[in-house]
């Protein structure tokens, strides 16, 4: 794709716009970079991008740039339904995602994770498992770095590890990763997405252009998977999470049986890992390190390096991650639980007393969902932010809700109503947008209040 001299406009600049205009800009293309935020709003990087010869258009978007563009490149965070999107692909513009242009200017082998939970975990243990063979292995997309900023230098020989969500593979066209894993699917986005059905067809573009020679990772206990994975012409494996309901499956498979985890492939099973080299709690984060093995060995990975790569991963930051111990009560982040489904796994992933701290920006799902859970071993939801009083509603009837101004107020309640032996987590059920900047902003102020409360306790 010969980029240089072309008049390329890039919507939105954060970590992937970014990444995507200082790409094109190097590449020899005319980048003029636009956003809707003033900049006053934006980061320091963003304003330093004149001196790299890029040209910036602030505070709005002027719909001319957009028709008269030879290639417009879209952040994840615009919508695909932008007005000047619209006029551009009607002016025959090509309109492609970050994740596209990068895709069409690597080289090597490229593994992509989707999902609606579990992306992050599995992309992680994943790409620990390759970097176990000594390979050139690059570890990105919807977390880390953005893949336009690490195809620069790659080889046939590269190997590309990436989380990939709905808003990239909305703007892919050629986008064909050769093992794709489809963890799960349930509601979410839909503060973006028109409906569930386009949700789910934007994830199932993993699977658009991949052929016969290529593998699809799924799980057979999530239907609507495997109903778009039926529509895909890459070979199956399933992979079985702990507690199946719908038992073992013919053909190619990964399982835990007998305290181990199994590849079933061509009619032969061998052992990967003992269950026990998980350190992650939650039998669903299990299920997420089982499907990363699968793709791993798919990916020619041997099997002592999937085994080292299992023992020596202890997880990802803001997912279930375990912040400290005060006085008996143990803090937990699981900022990335931004949906009910999500939410639902972090709490059943404790078998004592949980307080959850939950709230923020409702982005669709019906809290009431929850409440089996709660009501097994929930003692008190800590709700904050816009969607507060709407769990407050879905749960007074289940467990004590209490209203609190800000996550800091959150936490010092929590501590109050707990006991030792009891379980404070952060698992909001929605997104971060009305109170933080993103999700890693949220986790990173849940455990400073957690510290500043273990300093005040010592």
């Amino acid at each position: 794709m010969e980029l240089a001299g072309k008049e390329v406009v890039v919507v939105g600049l954060a970590r992937s716009g970014l990444a995507a205009a200082e790409f094109l800009a190097r590449r020899g293309a005319h980048v003029l970079a636009t956003d809707r935020k003033r900049e006053g709003e934006l980061p320091p990087e963003v304003l330093r991008l004149v001196e790299k010869g890029v040209r910036l258009e602030l505070g709005g978007h002027r719909e001319s740039a957009f028709t008269a563009a030879d290639l417009v490149v879209v952040s994840p965070g615009v919508p695909w339904e932008l007005p000047e999107l619209a006029a551009a692909r009607g002016a025959g513009v090509p309109v492609m995602a970050e994740l596209e242009l990068a895709y069409r200017h690597l080289s090597g082998t490229v593994a992509a994770v989707t999902g609606t939970k579990g992306k992050s975990t599995t992309t992680a243990v994943l790409g620990a498992m390759v970097k176990e063979t000594g390979k050139d292995v690059r570890v990105g997309g919807n977390i880390g770095e953005p893949l336009i900023g690490l195809v620069a230098g790659s080889t046939e020989e590269t190997v590309f590890v990436v989380e990939v969500s709905s808003f990239q593979l909305q703007g892919t066209e050629s986008f064909r990763p050769h093992v794709a894993v489809f963890l799960n699917l349930s509601a979410d986005h839909l503060d973006r997405h028109a409906s569930p059905e386009e949700y789910a067809q934007a994830k199932a573009r993993i699977f658009r252009n991949q052929t016969e020679s290529d593998w699809a990772v799924v799980n057979p206990d999530d239907a609507r998977v495997l109903s778009l994975a039926r529509e895909a012409r890459a070979r199956q494996l399933r992979f079985i999470p702990a507690e199946s309901a719908q038992g073992m499956p013919s053909g190619d498979a990964a399982y835990y049986e007998s305290g181990k985890a199994w590849l079933r492939r061509d009619g032969r099973a061998e052992p990967m890992f003992a269950r026990s080299d998980v350190r992650l709690p939650g039998e669903h984060l299990a299920g997420d390190v089982l499907a990363a093995a699968a793709a791993a060995r798919l990916l020619d990975v041997p099997a002592d390096a999937v085994e080292k790569g299992v023992r020596a991963f202890s997880g990802i930051e803001h997912v279930l991650e375990r912040v400290a111990e005060v006085k008996g009560v143990s803090f937990f982040n699981d900022s990335k639980a931004t949906n009910v489904d999500a939410a639902r796994r972090s709490l059943e992933a404790f078998s004592g007393p949980v307080l959850a701290i939950m709230g923020g920006r409702y982005k669709g799902g019906d809290f009431r969902d929850l409440s089996p859970v709660l009501a097994d071993h929930g003692k008190a939801v800590l709700a904050i932010g816009e969607a507060k009083e709407r769990i407050g509603e879905a749960l007074a009837s289940v467990l004590p809700v209490f209203l609190c101004g800000s996550l800091q107020e959150a936490v010092e309640l929590a501590w109050a109503e707990a006991e030792p032996g009891d379980a404070v987590v952060l698992a909001p059920a929605c997104s971060s947008f009305d109170m933080f900047e993103d999700y890693a902003q949220r986790g990173r102020v849940f455990k400073e209040a957690v510290a500043q409360l273990a300093a005040g306790r010592s």
